[in-house]
């Protein structure tokens, strides 16, 4: 849909447009932090790619949504700038003897871009952050992966955003 096309659109039609990019690059960001630790590759090096050849493309004869660049870019930038807190922090809510290290690297790239919200998007609602990464576990993984990201991110909102209710819009 061509820029012209989403301004004639119905709001309601824009809207869902507009989450469906926030959705797509909420993907593409545990994508994309999955692959900077597996390749050890920049960050912004990891966001051309994506934005260059990962974005709004065809698989299956089903097109996959177009993803809000600047929502990608701002998580991809914080889940980087705060790595550090947000490791320690989801350290700290998980099980002892469950390290961060030991757990799959996918989900630690969810951890991460999630965490990178709730930090540096205060007007995102907590759970709005948790139920679209709770979507992205599940497209990665038909175990109890969803249920267990489900609890560490419910407990990373509470850790970041103590003062924010669940899904006040701040």
């Amino acid at each position: 849909m061509s820029d012209a096309e989403k301004m004639d659109a119905p709001a309601h039609s824009r809207q869902d447009i507009s989450r469906r990019a926030r959705a797509a690059a909420r993907l593409n960001s545990v994508q994309a932090l999955y692959q900077m630790e597996m390749t050890g590759a920049s960050w912004r090096s990891i966001a051309l790619e994506f934005e260059t050849h990962r974005t709004g493309q065809e698989i299956d004869d089903e097109e996959i949504a177009k993803a809000d660049r600047k929502h990608f870019r701002k998580t991809l930038e914080g889940a980087v700038t705060e790595q550090g807190r947000i490791d320690r922090t989801t350290d700290s809510v998980m099980k002892t003897g469950w390290p961060l290290k030991r757990i799959d690297p996918t989900l630690r790239a969810l951890f991460r871009a999630a965490g990178s919200e709730f930090l540096t998007m205060p007007k995102v609602p907590r759970k709005v952050v948790i139920n679209e990464y709770v979507e992205v576990a599940k497209a990665f993984f038909e175990g109890e992966e969803a249920k267990f990201a489900n609890g560490v991110l419910d407990a990373l909102s509470r850790e970041f955003r103590p003062d924010t209710p669940p899904t006040a819009e701040t």
